[in-house]
């Protein structure tokens, strides 16, 4: 079973230039979690992966900063992995918006599969 949280949106303060920890710029976080289909067999939301608690944890790591979005995703998804051991496989893709880059670029991204 695919579980999919996709969208996350969010104001952050990532990057290498000076500017871009001042100012920021919007991210989004996509998530698609395998997990065993036993997850939703029971019924019982303790028995599977809570939706509000992974996008917690996905803001928690975005408001601490980096200079890299290939480590920012690296972060959350270590995070997602400890905190929920019943996700066999993940994949998180992290856009980042108008990168300041020296021309029009509409965003710049990652995508990370463990």
């Amino acid at each position: 079973m695919e579980i999919l949280i996709e969208g996350m949106e969010f104001h952050a303060f990532h990057g290498v230039y000076p500017e871009e920890s001042r100012v920021g710029t919007k991210y989004t976080v996509d998530l698609r979690l395998s997990v065993a289909d036993s997850c939703g067999a029971s019924d019982d939301l303790d028995s599977t992966v809570n939706y509000e608690n992974v996008f917690q944890l996905v803001a928690h790591e975005m408001h601490h900063n980096s200079k890299l979005i290939e480590n920012l995703a690296l972060r959350i998804q270590d995070s997602i992995h400890r905190q929920f051991p019943m996700v066999l496989h993940s994949v998180i893709t992290l856009y980042k918006y108008n990168p300041p880059l020296g021309g029009k670029i509409q965003r710049v991204g990652v995508v990370l599969e463990h």
